[in-house]
């Protein structure tokens, strides 16, 4: 019985993948499945992404589509049609969840809402640290106090947002604060985000296309955003930081004034 579908968007780093996975594999909610959404990666890169799909006790699908750049929100919204459950969880192929982190979206699950959480930004030396194995056993959250000692010395940082709170006090206390969708990590009932027609195709490069844009139009259409800081938890892996072009910047100022929640160049054309 699948009831979430989680949608990971991925591109040739496979290393971090089976990372990922193996985040997926040791989760405390078992009903789920994941799409993986590749975004052009090589033949090889594909080869072994179907060779690790037959490895994990969950379902996953892999969806493809030739390399003409940054085509992100186009293969996701591929998953979002391919989807088998009527929610939605987006993550990144290089961010390891929580044990608790698909649990937390699918229980705070509501119509109307879009549910949205923070990540660990690791360190290079942090990361290079985990092996799929390591990962399996939960080092990332059976070292809490090294990661705190390297955001406070070494380069990791809003290593505050791993601390997992399971008391509702400290949860409602730390999600006072109005936030934003972070496009890693977020969740929604598929007809809500059908209704804004997915995401946006035209945003060729990183950044705005797959979580400001998304919650602008969210917000139009009457989807209230939540926040689970500190409840759906991950660890993004570490990379070196991408562009953030001119042009998606221009581009989001064409939707906002506009002032149209369904894009018209999403899943429908």
């Amino acid at each position: 019985m699948i009831k979430a579908s989680v949608i990971l968007a991925f591109y040739k780093r496979i290393d971090y993948l089976k990372l990922v996975l193996k985040g997926f594999e040791r989760q405390t909610f078992h009903d789920f499945e994941i799409i993986i959404a590749d975004d052009g990666s090589s033949p090889m890169e594909v080869y072994e992404v179907e060779k690790l799909s037959k490895s994990f006790s969950f379902p996953i699908t892999h969806l493809w589509h030739e390399d003409k750049g940054f085509r992100k929100n186009k293969i996701l919204n591929r998953a979002i049609v391919s989807a088998n459950s009527d929610y939605l969880i987006f993550v990144d192929a290089d961010c390891v969840p929580h044990s608790e982190f698909v649990a937390e979206h699918f229980n705070y699950r509501n119509s109307k809402t879009c549910f949205t959480g923070r990540r660990v930004n690791l360190s290079e030396r942090i990361t290079g640290c985990l092996t799929p194995q390591r990962t399996a056993e939960g080092f990332l959250e059976k070292n809490l106090v090294m990661l705190i000692e390297d955001g406070i010395f070494g380069k990791s940082f809003d290593v505050e947002k791993g601390f997992y709170f399971r008391c509702e006090i400290l949860r409602k206390f730390f999600n006072k604060k109005k936030r934003g969708i972070v496009g890693c990590n977020f969740s929604i009932h598929k007809e809500d985000f059908l209704k804004i027609n997915g995401f946006d195709e035209r945003y060729e490069a990183p950044s705005i296309g797959e979580d400001s844009d998304v919650e602008y139009r969210l917000r139009l259409c009457g989807v209230e955003i939540k926040s689970l800081n500190n409840i759906a938890v991950q660890y993004h892996l570490y990379h070196k930081l991408q562009n953030r072009p001119q042009k998606n910047l221009n581009l989001f100022e064409e939707v906002k004034s506009s002032g149209e929640y369904f894009t018209r160049y999403g899943i429908i054309r």
